[in-house]
């Protein structure tokens, strides 16, 4: 029975499924972990120092809550280069969770449609209940690709907003331009907002990343260093879009989050001009390992280009039973319900180490024979 002083809308959410694996994990003796979705990269040693000076010399208050002037300056002038926008402003949040969840409460009003994309991240449908919002599905199955028409055919008077994951997690699969040109278009046709979240941006393996933004200058971006720079601790993120719509976020977060940690802002400036290229490198190799490990032991499994996912078909039963067999076998996956109202498939990470990817193939290889 729910605690009497629970509001109603808590009954809805449960622990997060990822959130339970990572539990058992603690529990287990050498797990084999490709269940994580974190870089396993340290965080370079010239951000990792940038914070510690910043700590000593006292920069532990609040900060103003739009961000610094000196890392909000920086990302303003690196958005203007790349968009080009007259109107396009930025905000400074606590992470990107906390970019989606003010981007929630300022658009979605309790009855409106929220248009995601299955498999979605999972935080998603939550994050639209939290601010009374509906989340239609789109289908993307089996290769996880934006179909314009089934968008389009999803769309009713009571849609507010549409929300894309390039590259997405849990798929890792990178939109194409013409997807999300014709996305973009809809959007600006009927007038709906257009969310792009853009964490794994860094992380685009064969080709650059497709923003709608070139389609639609009204997109608002998430983005943020979590992943780029290994500082998921950390909840430094931000959001970029309309000054209007910037502008009631920023008031938002003077009544919830306050500020992104101060200290930590000024580790991003120096975040801002440290190259990670070696280690996008080193993830693109991991990700063609896997990918053709997978195929060696006979999984189906759609082209992942980016982020550091990929989201294989089961051989056999549910993605729930499918992952219960591979736990027996120390092997940590998620399953694909977690991410989708379908029981198929599941996740893995290789944001780990050769050895381990190694590992969890050669038990993957196993349960299919």
């Amino acid at each position: 029975m729910p605690h009497p002083w629970l509001a109603k809308r808590t009954a809805q959410f449960d622990s997060s499924g990822i959130r339970k694996v990572f539990d058992l994990a603690a529990k287990m003796t050498d797990p084999i972990n490709l269940s994580i979705g974190q870089p396993d990269f340290p965080v370079p040693d010239a951000v990792k120092n940038a914070a510690i000076e910043a700590i000593r010399t006292d920069k532990n208050g609040y900060s103003v809550t739009q961000g610094i002037p000196e890392f909000r300056e920086a990302l303003q002038a690196r958005i203007d280069r790349e968009y080009g926008h007259d109107d396009r402003r930025v905000l400074v949040t606590s992470g990107t969770s906390g970019a989606l969840v003010l981007a929630m409460l300022a658009m979605v009003e309790p009855g409106d449609e929220v248009i995601c994309f299955d498999p979605y991240f999972v935080m998603y449908p939550a994050l639209v209940a939290m601010a009374g919002g509906k989340c239609v599905l789109v289908d993307t199955y089996p290769n996880f690709r934006i179909d314009p028409e089934k968008v389009a055919a999803a769309i009713t008077p009571r849609t507010k907003l549409i929300l894309l994951n390039s590259p997405a997690n849990p798929t890792g699969v990178v939109a194409g331009e013409d997807e999300i040109q014709s996305l973009a278009g809809l959007a600006a046709k009927h007038n709906i907002a257009l969310l792009s979240d853009e964490i794994y941006r860094e992380f685009c393996y064969d080709a650059p990343l497709v923003s709608p933004t070139a389609w639609n200058d009204q997109t608002i971006v998430v983005d943020g260093l979590s992943k780029s720079h290994a500082v998921t601790g950390w909840r430094l993120g931000w959001v970029h879009g309309p000054a209007a719509i910037i502008d009631k976020l920023t008031m938002l977060q003077q009544y919830t989050f306050v500020c992104a940690p101060h200290p930590l802002q000024w580790a991003a400036c120096t975040a801002l001009e440290t190259s990670i290229d070696s280690q996008v490198d080193q993830y693109r190799e991991r990700r063609d390992l896997i990918v053709s490990g997978l195929h060696d032991a006979g999984y189906e499994v759609a082209p992942a280009g980016g982020a550091f996912y990929v989201f294989p078909k089961v051989p056999f039963g549910t993605g729930t039973e499918f992952v219960t067999r591979a736990i027996e076998n120390q092997l940590l996956i998620i399953p694909g319900n977690i991410f989708s109202a379908r029981d198929t498939h599941f996740r893995t990470s290789y944001a780990a180490s050769i050895e381990t990817i190694e590992r969890g193939l050669e038990v993957l290889g196993k349960l299919n024979k």
